[in-house]
């Protein structure tokens, strides 16, 4: 067995190097907990909590429940490796945050692997580093839901290299192993579906492809490219069981106004933010929605900017594609060409320029564009260092040694919630995103006030969106601001009747009130549109209960306790007790309306339920009358 020789002749030792260097860059992570959107999708979400459930999560939205279906998210495959890894540590998230930079070393390795197939060792070397270092990743790598950017670009990066590998003529095998892979990329994250175009890409390098050679082209490819297909095609069908849609439904945070006004205005400000990032990381943010990158509704000097800026890289790599074709020992211009068509089919499905997607930028998206991008950089300080390769190299140890203190200091910004949002806050306090995490933190404070003053300033920078109003309207509902809560949501619902969220959350509103027959037709409203929530089911089930109507309500009942998931509310104990009440069972009335009064979380609902136990049952009320506010006050 032969040793390691440099890492810069030898292949085996620049992996190793890379690898080394990921994984200690973002070692610091590992003491990170949960935070942001890490606690809605591992923390609260049961159904990947156990082995026997994690089978039925993969059949439901990404996210759990409430904005399952309105956020427009389905990915199975990052679901399956997020509930193994939670039987694996139990729970634990120094298991998450150690899978995801172990992922960052193996994505890093493969950008590596991935160059050195296309140009020479050094500019790959160079490439893989930046990558493994370059603060821009931060987000992805130390953010725990960041493992679907992960996944995907590994899977990407691994089908693209299988490819490679393979003769000029794709048999059956390699197909379908690149259909896996392309399963996997897609699975865990949309941009996965970019995988067909960067595989024409990677062979569009290596060789002439003109209109004429394209027929014989697709003679030697057409088994990959079908079996991708049949994969991308098997996986959009899925996902439109489950959503109902293909693509995201809503326009960007806060960015309603881009379905209305010409989008070329805002996406070419966006455009100069992406050379920012990648050129000057030192301001990251962990929102970009409207007021850190404002909509445009015209010209002006910075989206001008980003407009010349794109068509002058553009150009150039135009220029640059006329060189000779890429080989693992050239070090052809052509390299410089094929990063930056990389970064642009990468970044299309989130980019907002074909549809809208859920945000107008955010620094997780760019993991897997920032490829091409890396391998521009190797190839282009590699260039530089012919002249002056001394000046060069220490022009980029520098350069790899800021990026490396960057991201180890920015890393502990997803350290949990309340570092997160106070830096948010104390970075973008003009974030629409920012104010409305103000007012949640307020409102957890007891300061009612400054919460309310908080969300109207939020919802006057991002506007009337569905999701911040749907959002702040269950966090009035939790410090029992009932009317105003039912305002927002039936305006919520007016706005988007296709989602089923807000006429569910309207039934809670109508059952804490005890209005049987409004909870029917509301929760009726909601489950015509999204079935799959057993607290709807639940609340059906009471509402049938109450008004005598025995068969409806058990068989709402028995389509609610098909889940798994627990729910910790008193309508469904109610439910028992009109049951119990139905069979003559005395005892058991009282133990479910005891258990009932156990769950009750609200004032209203003890008020509620109160009156229901007089008014029903004929027991007296467990509140003093004094106390006792009547149900619709």
């Amino acid at each position: 067995m032969t040793g390691l020789g440099s890492p810069l002749r030898d292949v085996r030792t620049a992996s190793l190097l890379v690898g080394v260097v990921a994984a200690l860059v973002y070692a610091n992570s590992l003491w990170n907990q949960f935070a942001y959107d890490d606690v809605h999708i591992i923390v609260q979400n049961p159904r990947i909590q156990t082995l026997s459930t994690l089978p039925g999560a993969l059949t439901v939205p990404y996210w759990p429940d409430a904005y399952g279906q309105e956020l427009g998210l389905w990915r199975p495959a990052t679901t399956a490796s997020l509930g193994v890894l939670y039987a694996i540590g139990g729970g634990s998230p120094v298991v998450f945050h150690a899978a995801n930079v172990l992922g960052h070393a193996a994505a890093s390795i493969l950008v590596l692997l991935l160059c050195a197939a296309l140009m020479p060792l050094v500019p790959s070397l160079v490439a893989g580093l930046v990558f493994a270092v370059h603060p821009v990743h931060v987000e992805a790598v130390s953010n725990l839901v960041g493992l679907a950017e992960v996944l995907s670009a590994v899977a990407v990066l691994l089908a693209c290299l299988v490819h490679l590998k393979g003769p000029p003529v794709t048999g059956w095998p390699r197909a379908l192993a690149i259909g896996a892979l392309f399963a996997v990329a897609l699975g865990a994250k949309e941009s996965g579906v970019t995988l067909p175009g960067l595989i024409f890409l990677v062979d569009a390098a290596r060789q002439r492809l003109g209109f004429s050679e394209l027929g014989a082209y697709l003679r030697d490819r057409w088994r990959v490219y079908t079996v991708m297909a049949v994969v991308a095609v098997a996986l959009l069908a899925g996902r439109f069981l489950v959503l109902g849609s293909l693509a995201n439904p809503f326009a960007p945070l806060g960015a309603d106004l881009l379905q209305e006004v010409p989008r070329i205005w805002t996406l070419a400000e966006i455009w100069t933010h992406y050379v920012r990032l990648w050129i000057l990381p030192t301001e990251l943010y962990a929102d970009y929605s409207p007021n850190v990158i404002p909509i445009s509704f015209g010209w002006h000097s910075g989206n001008l900017v980003g407009v010349f800026t794109a068509l002058g890289v553009l150009a150039m790599s135009l220029y640059a594609w006329r060189r000779p074709e890429m080989a693992p020992g050239s070090s052809s211009a052509r390299a410089a060409a094929f990063g930056v068509v990389w970064f642009v089919i990468a970044v299309s499905p989130t980019s907002n320029a074909f549809f809208l997607t859920g945000v107008l930028l955010a620094e997780r998206t760019l993991y897997l564009p920032s490829v091409g991008l890396a391998l521009a950089t190797g190839w282009l300080v590699s260039r530089m260092a012919r002249g002056r390769p001394k000046l060069v190299a220490g022009a980029l140890v520098v350069a790899l040694g800021l990026s490396s203190v960057r991201t180890w200091t920015r890393t502990p910004t997803w350290h949990d919630n309340q570092t997160f949002f106070g830096t948010l806050v104390r970075e973008a306090p003009h974030s629409g995103r920012a104010q409305w995490i103000l007012g949640d933190e307020f409102l957890k404070a007891g300061n009612i006030s400054q919460g309310l003053l908080s969300y109207r300033l939020a919802i006057n920078m991002l506007g009337g969106h569905y999701v911040l109003v749907t959002d702040i309207s269950q966090r009035l509902m939790e410090i029992e601001r009932w009317r105003t809560a039912e305002y927002l949501l039936m305006g919520a619902w007016r706005s988007r009747p296709e989602f089923a969220l807000a006429p569910s959350l309207l039934a809670w509103t109508r059952a804490q009130y005890g209005d049987v027959e409004g909870t029917e037709r509301l929760v009726r409203a909601s489950l015509a549109l999204y079935d799959r929530d057993p607290t709807r089911w639940h609340l059906l089930a009471w509402s049938l209960a109450e008004q005598g109507r025995w068969e409806e309500a058990r068989a709402a009942r028995a389509r609610a306790e098909e889940s798994p998931v627990g729910v910790n509310f008193w309508h469904p104990w109610m439910y028992v007790a009109y049951e119990r009440r139905h069979e003559s069972d005395t005892a058991g009335v009282r133990l479910a309306l005891d258990s009932a009064w156990a769950s009750v979380a609200t004032a209203l609902g003890r008020a509620t339920m109160d009156s229901i136990r007089v008014a029903d049952f004929g027991l007296p009320p467990l509140l003093l009358p004094d106390s006792v506010t009547a149900p619709g006050a």
